[in-house]
């Protein structure tokens, strides 16, 4: 597979984007240093190719959505994962901006109503940040938990949403 990446600056911070011919397969902040996102998704998807942003537009949307001024994202995906995970991952893309479920909604709604300590394990292997917004999934008391990119941007996403709905 021919994956190609670019990074962007956002409100939050450096981003980078991977994609195939068929879309985005993984999205990232840099917090972990440039050379250790390369080096993971190199080793997860294959060999990958730096190129300049300026030829892509992905990242617009991205940017667009961070300022609040972007409620549904229409970028191309290329979900990369078990069939589960793919599973809990298109539930995700399900749950309307602004709103928020709980990981037993999740396994609910994917018809695996004992699976919600699964589809937490899905969601913490959920590839695409923002795009497919884990960040709208909180744990059952109502609490926020489990969010890689740590759970102060989770509640900086969470706001946006709620203060951008019109």
């Amino acid at each position: 597979m021919d994956i190609k990446y670019y990074d962007f600056d956002t409100l939050i911070g450096k981003m980078y984007i991977f994609f195939s011919s068929k879309g985005i397969i993984y999205l990232s902040l840099a917090k972990n240093g440039a050379i250790n996102i390369v080096n993971h998704v190199n080793k997860k998807y294959g060999q990958t190719i730096k190129t300049e942003k300026y030829q892509y537009n992905f990242h617009n949307q991205i940017i667009e959505y961070l300022k609040g001024d972007l409620k549904i994202f229409s970028l191309p995906l290329d979900l990369q994962g078990t069939d589960f995970q793919k599973k809990v991952w298109m539930e995700l893309l399900k749950i309307p901006y602004g709103e928020i479920k709980t990981y037993k909604d999740i396994a609910i709604s994917i018809g695996s109503p004992k699976a919600y300590r699964a589809v937490g394990g899905a969601l913490n292997k959920n590839p695409i940040l923002i795009v497919v917004p884990c960040h709208r999934v909180i744990g059952s008391n109502g609490k926020l938990v489990g969010f890689g990119a740590g759970l102060d941007l989770k509640q900086r996403l969470l706001t946006l949403e709620m203060n951008s709905i019109v």
